[in-house]
């Protein structure tokens, strides 16, 4: 098969609430897994129209795969995106899916230490650099790539950088949020150099999804 006729490659978030709403959208623009990927280990699938092959993995490596071409497209969340911070690809279409929002959380009744930086748990570790940069606040950031909530419980950090969706996590681990940094909803990217090579199948598929979202 001609390189010009390969099936476009999309990976997608393995989260299950962006990968089933993902799914739906591509169904509406005419592209299905040709089997069912709920109930398989496979990570790479063919779709039933041969126009794509849709590739799962794990969201924060989305924009590695498109940013390197090893996918033509790419579905992640717009914190993913900020986080990764990556120039090799184009961001073209906002899903409107997976809505959230990355925030700072302090402890309830928290009170800003004197004589230090603040210690800031996250696993966004660019995000809250420049965050507390542009507001002229001295941090030591503390990476983490998960339980972030209990880090101020624990005395490890005075406060974290997290996505927040209802807030009910924090409340149980006794935080709330303060200072919003971004609204996140999942996004389309486009490695720069698929789009040059395959403009107008790649037009073509974001008008189809842009027309599935109302948009």
């Amino acid at each position: 098969m001609a390189a010009s006729r390969r099936p476009l490659t999309i990976a997608l978030n393995r989260g299950d609430r962006i990968l089933s709403d993902s799914l739906s959208l591509l169904a509406r623009a005419g592209i299905e897994p040709a089997e069912s990927i709920e109930r398989s280990r496979k990570l790479v699938f063919d779709s039933r129209c041969g126009r794509a092959r849709l590739v799962i993995m794990r969201g924060s490596d989305v924009p590695t795969f498109v940013e390197y071409g090893a996918a033509d497209l790419g579905v992640a969340g717009k914190d993913t995106l900020l986080e990764h911070g990556g120039t090799g690809y184009y961001e073209r279409l906002d899903l409107k899916i997976a809505p959230c929002r990355l925030m700072t959380a302090v402890p309830v009744g928290f009170r800003e230490p004197h004589g230090r930086p603040l210690r800031v748990a996250t696993k966004f570790v660019r995000i809250a650099r420049e965050h507390y940069a542009d507001i002229g606040r001295a941090v030591e950031i503390i990476p983490l790539s998960g339980a972030m909530e209990i880090a101020p419980l624990m005395g490890l950090a005075d406060c974290i950088v997290d996505i927040v969706e209802t807030g009910t996590t924090l409340k149980a681990n006794g935080l709330e949020a303060r200072e919003l940094i971004a609204e996140s909803t999942a996004r389309v990217i486009v490695n720069r150099a698929s789009l040059k090579v395959r403009l107008g199948e790649i037009e073509a598929l974001l008008a189809t999804l842009r027309s599935a979202i109302g948009d």
